[in-house]
């Protein structure tokens, strides 16, 4: 079972390797490296083309990179709002994606695809902050060429270790399958237990808009703080009434001006 798989993934190694890249670029939990090791490691015995593994993961990041940048220029923040709900990885939230943008500018999406959730939260904020197509096509085609085909480069250099696995996993038969998928299994399992204890941390945390509501009518008079970055707030310029705007890279040098004796409630994207 597993030799048929390896001749399948040489001879249709290139259309899963756009299957797969375009998938993690769509947002889906699964991870692209190991396949374009494998890949890479099937170009060293001539099975596959280095430059054609590299042509078709750029072609496969640029698709799924454009749904995202065109989402994110007709709906704005709210694309932002629901990859941070569907996301599997709590780092891929799009605090940390605004400041990198926010600091870098457009040249940042060179290194996106580097960084945990930076490749997937990127497109539809630059599409939000309505960057022009032209070099956002142009810097997301890098920071793929260089992805992939590093990983690829990987594969080539690790020829012998890969090939060794390969027989290995073909020498156990349906059990390698088996293996892989619990491989793959345990990894999802992995990701989703470590959101859920995110935003259980979170909640623990939380107010409702209902709560902070009947608080300024009680007359409490909350501190309502707004740590939304610039381009947040750039994307979506409205704010709670009577918010103080603060810069969440400085958090403990405002909060240390703050009154003590009020309720602080910070709010961001």
């Amino acid at each position: 079972m597993m030799e048929q798989l390896t001749a399948l993934l040489a001879q249709y190694g290139l259309a899963l390797v756009f299957v797969n890249v375009f998938l993690v670029q769509a947002g889906a939990p699964v991870p692209a490296v190991p396949t374009l090791m494998v890949a890479g490691a099937l170009a060293v015995g001539g099975r596959l083309s280095l430059p054609a593994i590299i042509l078709v993961s750029v072609a496969a990041s640029l698709l799924g990179d454009l749904i995202w940048y065109a989402a994110g220029r007709i709906y704005g923040l709210r694309v932002l709002q629901l990859l941070c709900r569907i996301s599997i990885s709590p780092d891929s939230c799009v605090r940390q994606t605004e400041t990198r943008f926010s600091r870098w500018g457009a040249p940042s999406l060179i290194f996106a695809k580097f960084i945990p959730g930076f490749a997937t939260v990127a497109p539809p904020l630059a599409g939000a902050l309505r960057l022009k197509l032209t070099p956002f096509l142009g810097y997301s085609a890098i920071s793929a060429a260089l992805w992939s085909g590093l990983a690829a480069g990987a594969g080539m250099f690790f020829y012998s270790q890969i090939d060794w696995v390969l027989k290995r996993l073909e020498q156990m038969g349906g059990y390698a399958l088996a293996l892989v998928g619990a491989a793959l299994a345990l990894f999802i399992v992995a990701k989703w237990w470590e959101r859920r204890r995110f935003f259980k941390a979170l909640r623990m945390a939380r107010i409702s808009v209902g709560d902070l509501y009947r608080l300024m009518q009680d007359g409490h008079e909350p501190l309502v703080v707004d740590v939304r970055s610039a381009s947040a707030r750039e994307i979506d310029p409205r704010q709670i009434p009577g918010a103080i705007t603060v810069d969440i890279e400085n958090l403990d040098v405002h909060l240390a001006e703050l009154p003590p004796d009020r309720d602080i409630i910070l709010y961001c994207t």
